[in-house]
């Protein structure tokens, strides 16, 4: 892990071209995740209540973040954005993923258009998120938790984001913070 964390950071700070970074990370996930990582079970627990993001790595500048996400069977997210890049890769279970075009400045209150969906399988990576392109909601499907490690330009857990009513545009800001693995009771 601690030479996918310093390859990363290479790249995140070699360049600004987001789709340069996400297209490299993707690359590195890849291959971490094909070289058979394997998370540590504490950040592999899925909560009944709500998905749990758990911090594997940030950056000491906050300048990107890792994290093991993860889903209990049928959970998903609200639509959302993340105001920065991101990519993920499937550690365990399917993510059915549904993407939206981002609203623009001019027509904020419209419903957003739908993007095209995606289920995702373990070993599989997808770039989540650049700035331009970057609203989406998931959910786990199949007959066991979802578990991906997801990779974001900047500490994901404090970045101001936008959370969507599909239906309207409406948007709220929210922080999704962090959840700690002592938190969450092992099932």
């Amino acid at each position: 892990m601690q030479t996918f964390i310093d390859d990363v950071g290479l790249v995140a700070s070699g360049t600004a071209d987001e789709h340069e970074i996400t297209a490299r990370v993707a690359d590195l996930l890849s291959a971490l995740l094909a070289g058979g990582y394997r998370l540590p079970p504490e950040v592999t627990r899925s909560s009944a209540a709500r998905h749990v993001t758990y911090p594997l790595y940030i950056a000491p500048d906050d300048s990107w973040s890792m994290a093991s996400v993860v889903w209990d069977v049928g959970q998903r997210t609200n639509v959302h954005s993340h105001e920065t890049w991101g990519v993920v890769g499937i550690y365990a279970g399917v993510e059915h993923e549904i993407r939206y075009l981002k609203p623009t400045v001019s027509s904020p209150s419209a419903p957003l258009t739908p993007a095209g969906e995606t289920r995702w399988a373990p070993g599989q990576v997808t770039v989540c998120c650049t700035t331009d392109d970057d609203v989406h909601a998931v959910a786990a499907v199949g007959s066991e938790p979802t578990i991906g490690i997801h990779v974001y330009g900047g500490n994901i857990g404090t970045i101001r984001r936008r959370e969507y009513d599909p239906a309207t545009g409406e948007a709220r800001w929210f922080v999704s913070g962090w959840d700690n693995s002592e938190d969450v009771p092992a099932q």
